[in-house]
């Protein structure tokens, strides 16, 4: 269930939102009904002085024939060295697709096993629902966004948004109100998804790196989350879904039970037509190193001590060297650790200030490690502030250098 509120692009959203973009969605009946709902999201999210959105927009980036170029695309390289293509929409869908993506959110209610995209949940989140069994089992899905096609995003529209559980029934007893639904869940379908070749062959899926992706793969996997769900509580296991990561953990290993890997097979696969990725699928014992989501939960969940030693070594640069000398160190080790991260123009103190964030996001904010380095960090952050440099440059130079370097920031 969402909380009273919560935030989105830097803005806190009331419940009395939620609730009104809720109903507004049930009670669509029209592509101008559609419209005005968007442009009151877009107006939640980017403030009332925006534009709202245009029927004409929206039909013309629902068709990709009129709208050939919707997205960008370009890959970075992942921490394997592939390459992983993204695909951005323009300026114009972007904002259509965030105010969408506003509406989704608020009126899907996601399954309680599903982790990744969901407000108000992390990765923490995920990871601390597998702390302390003695057997934990990583899975991935391949091609995770590509396996779900135009009609696919349509029918889950109609099955889950609306909560049409018959359709067909649905559509015997509401046959006009079923006509209205099912031209918009079209609409909003083609609107999501876009042409690609894969394969050899153009399918039109969603892409990886659109704004409603995620919560769409959300709202499309309730089925495979109930059903793993339950296959998790039939053999005493716990199961989450991060995206496309899956994780079972459970005491005992039912992991050779010829009974749960057919099952689960069946489920994923047959049921639900996604494909597993063997390459990344790993059990992991205790007493051995458990993973989920990247973080450790053999006794709590934690970060790997090689973060927690990479602030340490970056702090300890900036102390023993300065700032100036630090950033240099730091350059050379961050690019060739981060590679495969599409901008490189990072600098120190923002990536020591995301780090030592997500630290706290992790550990607690009472944590008496991430204490002690936020500590270190706020001394330096401190020390090299504009005002300090400022009062140094007064104490050897005296004030008139002081000033003269001040009013000369000021100008550039």
């Amino acid at each position: 269930m969402f909380s009273k509120s919560f935030k989105t692009l830097d803005m806190k959203i009331e419940q009395t939102h939620i609730d009104q973009i809720r109903k507004q969605f049930a009670e669509l009946q029209s592509k101008e009904d559609l419209v005005k709902l968007l442009s009151g999201a877009k107006n939640i999210l980017y403030g009332k002085e925006c534009k709202p959105v245009q029927l004409k927009s929206l039909t013309y980036y629902a068709n990709p024939t009129l709208c050939k170029k919707r997205y960008q695309t370009f890959t970075i390289k992942k921490k394997s060295g592939a390459d992983r293509t993204i695909h951005a929409p323009v300026k114009g869908l972007k904002s259509i697709l965030r105010s969408l993506n506003y509406v989704l959110q608020c009126v899907n209610e996601p399954h309680e096993a599903a982790t990744g995209f969901v407000l108000e949940k992390s990765i923490v989140d995920n990871a601390k629902k597998h702390v302390g069994h003695h057997y934990v089992l990583n899975m991935d899905l391949k091609d995770f966004f590509h396996s779900f096609d135009l009609y696919r995003v349509k029918f889950g529209l109609l099955h889950e948004a609306w909560s049409i559980g018959n359709i067909s029934k649905y559509r015997e007893t509401n046959e006009q109100q079923f006509q209205q639904k099912e031209e918009l869940a079209f609409l909003l379908a083609c609107l999501c998804t876009h042409p690609f070749k894969i394969d050899g062959e153009e399918k039109t899926v969603l892409p990886q790196g659109s704004p409603t992706s995620p919560t769409l793969t959300n709202i499309l996997c309730k089925k495979l989350d109930r059903r793993l769900t339950g296959l998790a509580n039939r053999f005493g296991a716990t199961y989450t879904r991060y995206a496309d990561d899956i994780t079972f953990s459970s005491p005992h290993n039912i992991y050779t039970n010829g009974e749960f890997n057919k099952e689960l097979k069946r489920i994923i696969e047959e049921d639900q037509k996604l494909v597993i990725n063997p390459k990344k699928t790993r059990l992991q014992k205790a007493g051995y190193r458990q993973e989920a989501t990247g973080l450790i939960v053999n006794d709590k969940v934690n970060v790997h001590r090689r973060y927690v030693k990479q602030i340490r070594m970056w702090l300890y640069y900036w102390e023993k060297y300065g700032n100036e000398k630090a950033e240099q160190i730091f350059k050379r080790d961050y690019i060739a650790d981060k590679g495969h991260v599409k901008n490189i123009n990072a600098h120190l103190v923002n990536v020591l200030d995301g780090k030592l964030e997500f630290l706290k996001m992790v550990k607690g904010v009472n944590d008496r490690t991430y204490i002690k380095l936020k500590n270190r960090y706020d001394k330096l952050t401190e020390k090299d502030s504009p005002i300090n440099q400022l009062l140094d440059i007064w104490d050897t130079d005296g004030i008139d250098q002081a000033m003269s370097i001040y009013y000369k920031d000021k100008l550039e």
